[in-house]
């Protein structure tokens, strides 16, 4: 897998890549990103107030450097989540397909992630978690498919469970999202392009090992 791969002994030069995952509390938020990274199913709940994540991640045979932000989804948290989404380029918007009202709460995270950003559309990949749950399952594939349509976001389903389902895909993919998107000096230069310095500018990249935080 990308992960037991070998990176590059100098990685000054790769670029990283910072995202959040983000949803309401219960949702599997830090399963997926626990599997992702340490190969790991967590079958119980923890709820996290933030766990940081890096590592090297080899996508479409590039090496990248993965800045990832497990957030609260707990309602006390809820005043810290605007921080969260101020530093996030890309966010993962996971649900539960057996909670409702961890779906119905999706859209209004997006919208906040829309107003902190003060753009009109965002990387965010909506996730529809713990499909391995299939008598329990509450919000159908077709009532995914139809909110991210509205939201006019990609999506996809996962399972955290052994043996995991699209969880590297999810990762890869918001990569993939973030890297195709303008950046917020890329859409400034548009709209005022005698502004824009010459070369464009390139954000900052980690230097960091890697490693697992």
């Amino acid at each position: 897998m990308a992960l037991n791969k070998r990176p590059p002994e100098d990685d000054s030069k790769l670029p990283t890549y910072k995202l959040v995952v983000i949803g309401e509390g219960g949702v599997g938020k830090s399963s997926l990103t626990i599997q992702f990274f340490q190969r790991v199913y967590i079958d119980y709940y923890d709820p996290t107030i933030e766990d940081q994540y890096i590592q090297h991640c080899e996508v479409d045979g590039s090496w990248v450097i993965m800045d990832v932000l497990d957030t609260a989804g707990q309602e006390e948290f809820s005043a810290m989540r605007e921080q969260y989404m101020r530093s996030g380029k890309g966010f993962l918007l996971v649900y539960s397909v057996t909670d409702e009202k961890s779906f119905l709460e999706a859209p209004k995270l997006y919208r906040q992630v829309l107003r902190v950003k003060d753009r009109a559309e965002y990387p965010v990949l909506l996730v529809a978690n713990k499909i391995d749950l299939v008598g329990q399952r509450a919000v159908s594939e077709e009532q995914g498919r139809a909110l991210a349509d509205e939201l006019k976001l990609p999506y996809i389903e996962t399972s955290a469970k052994d043996p995991p389902v699209n969880v590297d895909a999810a990762f890869h993919e918001l990569v993939r999202i973030v890297k195709s998107f303008p950046t917020e000096e890329e859409e400034e230069g548009k709209s005022t392009p005698a502004a824009k310095t010459p070369g464009g500018s390139k954000g900052k990249k980690s230097k960091q090992k890697c490693a697992v935080m």
